[in-house]
């Protein structure tokens, strides 16, 4: 078996970026009280690449990779995943975008925890009805190195075990896009060097496509673009990123 064996068909068959924002805004209170989280925000994400979204504290990154993946709904402009327009989309619509083109990796793993490991990446494609592809689950947990840890509940796996099963979750569906918000945020450096790696890979190596809320210039540096905001605006980017540009980049935000 081969990683190319995997490649995600949905890459081919869909062309144009994985997603692409134009014009969001998204504001909260009213009057003088009004805050604009998001303000006129445009950008695109192309297929089989890793985009990072950094920034100061309040900046908005979060706000933004929620509403680009449908979890929240901005106040103006517009969301597309591939072609959808997905503010055209009803709830239920919404809920089947989610489920099969979009994978979700969050700081607090989000396991549930009466299931096991397997049970638990499993679980998107057991509510959709969807049978997995064994030989893809196969892969999926040996490359994330789980296997001897499918049987054990989220108590009683580490930091690091967590995640790389949330990791195989978001993946089992071989989603159009992952959206990963401050992924290792709970994680020691080892586990997020790993976890990163893994992430860069799939990018690589099965024309995953990735975008990743992080404060880490050291997780960042695995993007091929880091996407900087502050007050709710994109201020700056950068191609082929290193830890040290964008140390530099995030000094001169003021953060």
């Amino acid at each position: 078996m081969t990683v190319t064996d995997h490649v995600p068909p949905a890459a081919a068959a869909d062309p144009g970026p994985a997603a692409r924002a134009v014009d969001l805004v998204k504001t909260y209170g009213k009057g003088a009280t009004v805050v604009r989280a998001l303000d006129g925000v445009t950008a695109q994400f192309d297929r089989a690449s890793f985009t990072a979204i950094m920034g100061p504290s309040g900046s908005g990154k979060s706000t933004f990779v929620h509403c680009m993946a449908g979890l929240d709904v901005p106040t103006s402009g517009q969301v597309f995943v591939g072609q959808e327009a997905i503010d055209q989309l009803n709830d239920a619509g919404l809920t089947k975008l989610r489920r099969d083109r979009l994978g979700f990796v969050f700081q607090s793993f989000n396991l549930v925890p009466t299931l096991t490991a397997a049970e638990n990446i499993a679980l998107p494609a057991d509510l959709a009805g969807h049978k997995i592809d064994p030989a893809w689950f196969d892969f999926l947990v040996d490359q994330l190195g789980i296997r001897d840890r499918l049987t054990h509940r989220p108590t009683e796996l580490s930091g690091g075990q967590q995640q790389r099963v949330a990791c195989a979750r978001a993946l089992i569906g071989r989603p159009d896009l992952i959206f990963a918000d401050e992924p290792t945020g709970n994680l020691d450096s080892k586990s997020s060097g790993e976890l990163m790696a893994f992430l860069r890979r799939s990018v690589n190596e099965f024309g995953q496509s990735i975008v990743m809320v992080t404060h880490d210039p050291r997780g960042a540096a695995y993007a091929d673009r880091v996407i900087f905001l502050a007050d709710g605006k994109i201020v700056g980017g950068l191609t082929s990123p290193t830890a040290d540009s964008i140390l530099e980049q995030m000094k001169q935000l003021g953060n």
